[in-house]
């Protein structure tokens, strides 16, 4: 049975769809909710695997976040001990930036639905490898990063390049968000920050039409999602063999 430490920063950006496949895996999870508790120390060593999910603070902010510190130790300690990594979000662009790589303000903002395209490298991905041709994900940040020195890009949009990497055959940063479902993009909608974020940005699209958006495309992301999260688990442990169950 893996165990897998994940890395949470705000109650709104949860594992999302990925809590119920990692649990249907027999896979055990460890929280560290870093915005109840910002002085947490934890011990990447005892785990199989690591997460690190999004949030509004940015990498720069380490003076006013001083647990991204925190969080880019135990990054790097992973990394070092060639532990499976997964960052989404700002997790894609803390594991970039552990890899010496910049994170900055993207030239435009991402906020709601884009097209996902695929490298040439994507199809030799043991990850990625199931984004075979454009397909729509949902987006939420102002933020981007270089590729890191040693790293693959696996994925691209139109404003954003750098949107997929993969990194040594075990880390993976995800600058989309594939965790979402319809809830939860709905409740995001509805939260005075990111509504506010959202009206700051300058994008043409408002609430309403994410909403609808949202409704046509999230059976896609979900199906995407469980092919390529499947693979990345399955690098964290293998899936717990389920028991027969005895016949009457």
């Amino acid at each position: 049975m893996a165990k897998i430490l994940v890395f949470k920063h705000v109650a709104a950006e949860p594992l999302g769809t990925l809590d119920p496949l990692i649990r249907s895996r027999g896979h055990r999870i460890r929280f560290v909710n870093f915005s109840r508790h910002p002085d947490a120390e934890p011990e990447v060593d005892r785990y199989d695997g690591l997460i690190v999910l999004g949030g509004p603070m940015n990498v720069d902010q380490q003076d006013q976040y001083p647990h991204l510190r925190t969080e880019l130790a135990a990054i790097e300690r992973a990394l070092k001990l060639e532990k499976p990594v997964l960052g989404i979000c700002l997790g894609a662009q803390l594991l970039a930036h552990a890899l010496g790589a910049r994170v900055y303000q993207n030239p435009v903002p991402e906020i709601g639905w884009y097209t996902l395209q695929p490298t040439d490298a994507t199809a030799g991905d043991p990850v990625m490898a199931p984004l075979q041709e454009e397909h729509p994900v949902f987006q939420w940040h102002g933020c981007t990063f270089d590729l890191p020195r040693g790293a693959e890009l696996l994925a691209t949009t139109e404003h954003c390049r750098n949107q997929a990497f993969g990194y040594g055959g075990n880390a993976y940063g995800f600058q989309f968000h594939m965790e979402m479902d319809e809830p939860l993009i709905q409740r995001w909608l509805t939260l005075p920050q990111y509504l506010e974020e959202l009206t700051r940005s300058g994008l043409q699209h408002g609430p309403e039409q994410i909403a609808r958006d949202t409704h046509e495309h999230i059976g896609q992301l979900g199906a995407l999602a469980d092919q390529i999260f499947n693979r990345l688990l399955d690098r964290i442990g293998p899936q717990k063999p389920r028991v027969a169950l005895p016949s009457r």
